[in-house]
């Protein structure tokens, strides 16, 4: 089974999505003041980018501007993956390698 959720088509959001989002929003980092594209849509579009092997620019335009999908390289470097992962397996501390 794979570890990420199953990517509904935007905007479609069940109950169970939105809490699995509420979940994990606790480790995103803060907007810098200035107003961002739904974090929901934005982590959809990481995985469906992954999950399908895409560059950022081929995802759907559904999942907002591929410079905004970028942002999974740059909250990889800020650790918050690591931070959702550690949170969702509900270990206290996280492994370094």
């Amino acid at each position: 089974m794979p570890w990420w959720p199953e990517v509904l088509p935007w905007p479609t959001c069940s109950g169970s999505r939105k809490a699995q989002i509420e979940r994990i929003s606790r480790s995103f980092p803060l907007s810098h003041g200035v107003p961002r594209v739904d974090d929901q849509r934005v982590v959809s579009g990481i995985i469906h980018a992954i999950r399908n092997g895409l560059r950022w620019r081929d995802a759907p335009a559904e999942y907002g501007p591929h410079k905004t999908l970028y942002r999974f390289i740059r909250w990889n470097r800020m650790g918050v993956f690591n931070r959702i992962f550690v949170g969702l397996a509900g270990r206290k501390g996280s492994r370094s390698g």
